[in-house]
């Protein structure tokens, strides 16, 4: 971008582009700063290898969906490695280390740099916040965020995933155990539902044997083959692939308005202010460094939005000696997660289901859903076989399961780590399986943060602390939900359950580190700092009530959006 922006973008994930698209509209000239990569683009054809000869790409024909096919493997290591894969929190050279951040032993933090951000990675699961947990609790009530929940909705857009074998399967145990269907958006009381998600309807050919898998997944539409964690490579051009991250839906978008440019392989390091003529604060600009090269420089603008996520947008607050607020960085929720696995045999299946076979991992990943206003909610996770070995069978704070003599509850034949021939036979048995995730509407703590790190910096200065303990009410939250998830699948026929009793501090689904009504106003502009807003979870005022935070986030990012035009342009 040749001349300065109007508005900085901070942050290339689930709300950073959604920002950029609808001020674009407005004929707001708009620069979005990424830390990572960007797959897909023709101007960064090797983005692992090398730097490219460009910082930044604001042409849509630069968008390659070939190229986008060839990077997006789905191969898990390649892809989803936290250490060297494709979608890590680290530089685009995988030579090179991830991004530290100090969190418990015992801890997974599961997010992505580049452009799409989490949204690279994610089920693309999209369901709206739980109204009870919207009104009287937020500063704003939930019809206010409707009209922008339906565009988004439209414009990724969300649908309700069809059914495969584990859906049907899950949802006959969820009808035996006494719940009903509840097929709305607008959730107030609890029931079942397919999964609303961002994905596009199966293609139309998908059982046509006139057709070859490869043709298919060239065509528009999913192909049911899961693995949506590792990225989607099928459709016919980049910006019609069938998983709707960000980078393949509102990135386009904001590119074809011709008035936003995003860069790669830029991590912001601090967020420039000046004192206006009445003498407050207000954002001006960013500072910031070439992930690739080490070269440090200014951007001015007139509007600054952050939407780096939970953990690095209070970090760069932080760091950018902005001015104190006791919130800034507390009130970390994380929706404090637990899954169990059912194992189902064959003639049960095939007594229910039709087929001796689940295959978790066909269809959708996260396909199918039970909501609880309350407690929180309970989804399918189908996992391709390597993740579900790690994240199933190989992470708890139970420890392992053959060192514990006595069982601790009846509800479950296994709990905790499984090793050598117990996880032999847990894989064995793998395609015969449904794992269910409890997901906790968990409290706002003030002990619960993001702060820096005061002995560990890096070359973008001190480095996040992390620190998540969930309340005794949280707790309760989620023993009742993993009871009635264990429930489910013993209606549906499971003849054997494991737990994973996963640790509190998995974080996949963080929230509310930069509080709406706390650090930031209605329309998300920082109280202390004009001209600064927050378009990500962190701006969440609580957990939703338990519903991913994507699509609620991507709302709130359209309307800012809004305000920002209305009021600064």
């Amino acid at each position: 971008m040749k001349i300065d922006p109007d508005v900085i973008v901070i942050g290339a994930g689930a709300g950073g582009p959604v920002v950029a698209k609808e001020l674009g509209e407005q004929g707001i000239r708009v620069l979005v700063l990424d830390a990572g990569p960007w797959f897909g683009n023709k101007k960064w054809p090797h983005p692992n290898q090398n730097r490219g000869v460009e910082k930044e790409s604001s042409d849509p024909n630069d968008l390659d969906g070939s190229l986008y096919r060839s990077q997006l493997t789905r191969l898990e290591n390649d892809m989803d490695d936290l250490i060297k894969g494709k979608f890590r929190w680290g530089p685009a050279d995988r030579r090179r280390t991830p991004w530290y951040r100090n969190i418990p032993d015992q801890a997974l933090l599961w997010q992505s740099a580049g452009i799409g951000g989490g949204t690279l990675h994610y089920y693309a699961n999209s369901p709206r916040a739980f109204p009870e947990a919207i009104d009287n609790e937020w500063p704003i009530d939930y019809q206010e965020l409707v009209p922008y929940y339906e565009k988004v909705e439209a414009t990724l857009p969300v649908e309700f995933a069809p059914s495969t074998t584990k859906d049907a399967l899950f949802f006959y145990g969820a009808e035996k155990a006494g719940f009903s269907e509840n097929r709305t958006l607008d959730v107030t009381t609890s029931g079942y539902r397919p999964q609303p998600n961002a994905i596009l309807p199966p293609n139309e050919h998908l059982m046509d044997s006139n057709y070859s898998l490869k043709e298919i997944s060239h065509m528009e539409g999913c192909t049911l083959s899961g693995h949506c964690g590792q990225g989607c490579p099928y459709g016919p051009s980049y910006e019609k692939m069938a998983k709707r991250s960000t980078a393949v839906s509102y990135v386009p978008l904001a590119m074809n308005t011709g008035n936003v440019t995003f860069r790669p392989n830029t991590f912001v390091t601090k967020v420039l202010t000046e004192l206006d003529e009445s003498g407050s604060q207000q954002a001006v600009g960013v500072q910031v460094r070439d992930t690739w090269t080490g070269e440090t420089e200014e951007i001015r603008s007139k509007i600054v939005v952050m939407a780096a996520g939970c953990v690095e947008t209070p970090r760069l607050w932080l760091n950018s000696d902005l001015p104190q607020n006791p919130w800034v960085g507390r009130g970390l929720t994380n929706h404090y997660m637990d899954m169990v696995t059912g194992t189902f045999d064959e003639k049960t299946l095939m007594d229910i289901v039709g087929v001796p076979t689940v295959n978790p991992f066909v269809g959708h990943t996260s396909s199918a859903r039970l909501d609880y206003p309350g407690l929180g909610m309970i989804e399918i996770i189908g996992e391709s076989p390597g993740i579900s070995a790690q994240t199933l069978f190989g992470f708890s704070q139970y420890g392992y399961h053959n060192l514990h003599h006595h069982p601790s509850s009846s509800l479950w034949e296994q709990r905790g780590r499984l090793v050598g021939a117990e996880l032999e036979k847990a894989m064995d048995d793998y395609p015969r399986t449904l794992t269910l995730s409890a997901i906790t509407d968990d409290e706002v703590l003030y002990r619960n943060r993001v702060e820096l790190d005061p002995n560990t910096k890096d070359e973008h200065g001190p480095v996040p602390l992390v620190h998540y303990s969930p309340s005794k009410k949280s707790r309760q939250r989620r023993e009742e939900l993993i009871k009635i998830a264990t429930n489910i699948l013993r209606q549906a026929g499971a003849n054997h359950i494991h737990r994973s009793d996963l640790p509190p501090n998995y974080f996949i689904h963080l929230h509310s580190t930069m509080r709406m009504g706390f650090v930031v106003d209605t329309s998300c502009e920082a109280y202390q700092v004009e001209r600064l807003f927050v378009a990500d979870n962190s701006a969440d005022y609580n957990a939703l009530g338990g519903p991913n935070p994507t699509l609620t986030t991507q709302a709130l990012a359209t309307r800012t959006a809004e305000k920002i035009a209305s009021k600064y342009f």
